[in-house]
């Protein structure tokens, strides 16, 4: 990772700033615009669309509050990116697809994006994505392809950022955005917070409202913050959830009881990432906390349940009419796998959502009720390079299937889900993922400042 980082300050490092007078809103934003501007870097790449008059009119706004004494919440003056799959008032909401690049604008924002609003978050832009959220690895070949800031600067070696939410880490990593709204419904905030070195927070599915943008899953789709801190992440995550913005305050990990998965999670670990996972457990044990191997037997039968993914079987029934119409602007390898879901029967899905409730209910009995958060790497390998992944459709299956993998079986199980990074600073990022029981996300937020506090101290 580079030694001097583009990133903004955690969110209540800012706060703090524009209350002292340090800074203000509109100098924050002019730093986001100008990162995002700057010939050098990605910001043609990383934003689908760019709002620096709102941004700055709103930024000024908010700075005349803050001078009347009026602050709308600890995110109020502070620039964020939306992920192009949620609708933003007077824009057209393309999900990273050019099959929707001719729709009519939103009438109205989404309900997670005006509640930010409601916050005073500065809105900067909407971010690149994977086409429709199809995707773990943030390729797109209609806009590009965001990268990792690991190994960034060699030429001719760039690599992934991860996806879906590819656009909105890339954003935070390189200091266009304080922080970003994301979506997962297989990762998709997990993944590339871990492959940028940032936080990212999945919330328990239920806990955001989804009215107003693009679907993947129904099911599964949840609707989270990519930062730089645990803190940063249940600040926004607040706000999403339509409470009091405020940060859970950290747990004592003194008997906090954390399982470290040992099946399923842990095939084609890297030697990189196996080894800066096992240290940070090893110094989270040294903390006090109670640390198990624990094996969750029904996890091995996630790819036989999943011959039809409940993902793509959703996504399909959204998509039938679209990709008849306009297959031709689909990226082909999003729509090779939709398709695909046309042959699951009526039984394949309600097969499919009983044994996803049966894995639930197993997990409740045996996991969550032994452990308040469960371990393990959030990928199993190092960032890609782009460009092999681009050149290699046998390589890009098997390299999303694998990134995939861990995160995705935790919206199976609807847990609740960080990532945190784990690696020694100016390595290449590893991501540690603490998954938690459905609606524990407070306690998760809690333990997960935790475990970041312990590993600051050793990274």
């Amino acid at each position: 990772m580079p030694t001097t980082s583009p990133q903004f300050a955690p969110l209540a490092q800012l706060a703090a700033d524009l209350k002292s007078g340090r800074t203000t809103s509109r100098a924050l934003v002019e730093t986001a615009l100008e990162r995002i501007a700057d010939p050098a870097g990605q910001g043609s790449t990383v934003f689908l669309h760019v709002d620096a008059d709102h941004a700055r009119a709103a930024a000024d706004a908010h700075d005349a509050l803050r001078r009347a004494g009026t602050v709308l919440s600890p995110l109020a003056g502070i620039p964020v990116s939306i992920k192009d799959l949620f609708d933003v008032e007077g824009q057209v909401t393309r999900a990273g697809s050019k099959a929707l690049a001719d729709n009519a604008p939103a009438s109205a924002d989404a309900v997670t994006v005006a509640r930010l609003r409601r916050a005073g978050a500065v809105i900067v832009g909407r971010t690149n994505m994977s086409e429709f959220a199809f995707s773990g690895l943030g390729l797109n070949p209609h806009y590009g392809t965001p990268r990792s800031p690991w190994r960034a600067n060699v030429p001719g070696d760039a690599r992934i950022a991860g996806g879906s939410s590819s656009g909105a880490a890339a954003s935070v990593a390189d200091g266009m955005a304080a922080v970003a709204l994301g979506t997962d419904t297989g990762g998709s905030i997990r993944i590339p917070a871990a492959l940028c070195g940032l936080t990212g927070f999945k919330p328990t599915a239920s806990r955001i409202p989804k009215q107003g943008g693009v679907p993947l899953s129904k099911t599964l789709d949840s609707f989270g913050p990519i930062g730089v801190s645990v803190a940063c992440c249940a600040l926004v995550d607040r706000i999403l959830a339509g409470r009091d913005p405020g940060v859970p305050a950290t747990r004592p990990l003194e008997g906090v009881r954390l399982g470290v998965l040992t099946n399923y999670v842990t095939d084609g670990v890297e030697a990189s990432v196996a080894s800066a996972v096992a240290a940070a457990v090893n110094h989270l044990a040294a903390a006090g906390a109670l640390v198990e191997d624990v094996r969750f037997a029904p996890l091995d039968r996630l790819p036989e349940i999943n011959r039809y993914p409940l993902v793509a079987i959703e996504a399909y029934a959204w998509h039938r009419k679209l990709m008849a119409e306009r297959g031709a602007d689909y990226d082909p390898r999003v729509l090779a796998r939709l398709q695909r879901a046309e042959a699951a029967s009526a039984a394949d899905y309600i097969d499919l959502c009983e044994a996803r409730a049966a894995m639930i209910e197993a997990a409740r009995t045996t996991l969550w009720q032994r452990f308040d958060a469960i371990l393990c790497p959030t990928v199993p390998v190092l960032p890609p390079r782009i460009a092999d992944l681009e050149s290699d459709d046998d390589a890009f299956t098997r390299t999303n299937a694998l990134i995939l993998r861990n995160p995705t079986a935790f919206n199976f199980l609807d847990a609740c889900a960080l990532s945190l990074p784990c690696h020694p600073r100016g390595e290449a990022p590893v991501g540690l993922m603490l998954a938690g029981a459905p609606n524990s996300d407070d306690t998760l937020l809690s333990i997960g400042r935790a475990v970041e506090a312990v590993l600051e101290t050793t990274r």
